[in-house]
């Protein structure tokens, strides 16, 4: 990724759900991926010989935070078949790929998902009411870890 003076745009990005079933070919895009994020936990220690009356902080395990995909339903179940074959203990973790593009559609930073599974699924919210709203559902999912490149 090239450093630049403005920051890209949030609107131009590639979700790529893994490689079981044919499901790096997107069928409709995402409109929203959020959550992405990775903390770090630590422990305090401190030997009781020690000269300064102060704890050290050790890292040691990292929680990686939930991430949300969001799109308009378009009569694809594929979402929700995964998450319905892992609740029927057919567990199929995929390593999920988000490719952020630049305004030319350059790919210029991708986060990686690995061992992703789906946790959530939610459906639309339907109203009689007309008003435009797209119909939308959600992917939870859950990751053992998160990687953050420039490409």
């Amino acid at each position: 990724m090239a450093i630049r003076n403005n920051p890209y745009g949030a609107f131009n990005f590639l979700v790529k759900l893994g490689d079981a079933g044919g499901e790096d070919q997107i069928a409709g895009g995402f409109s929203d991926f959020t959550g992405a994020g990775n903390e770090v936990k630590f422990s305090e220690y401190r030997n009781g010989n020690d000269k300064e009356n102060h704890v050290r902080k050790i890292a040691n395990t990292n929680v990686t935070d939930d991430v949300t995909l969001k799109r308009g339903i378009i009569g694809d179940l594929r979402l929700f078949n995964w998450i319905k074959d892992t609740r029927e203990g057919r567990h199929d973790p995929r390593t999920v790929v988000v490719t952020l593009y630049d305004e030319a559609r350059t790919a210029v930073c991708a986060w990686t998902l690995h061992a992703a599974q789906p946790k959530k699924w939610v459906g639309p919210t339907l109203a009689g009411k007309g008003g435009g709203e797209v119909a939308m559902e959600e992917l939870h999912l859950v990751a053992e870890r998160i990687d953050f490149a420039s490409l």
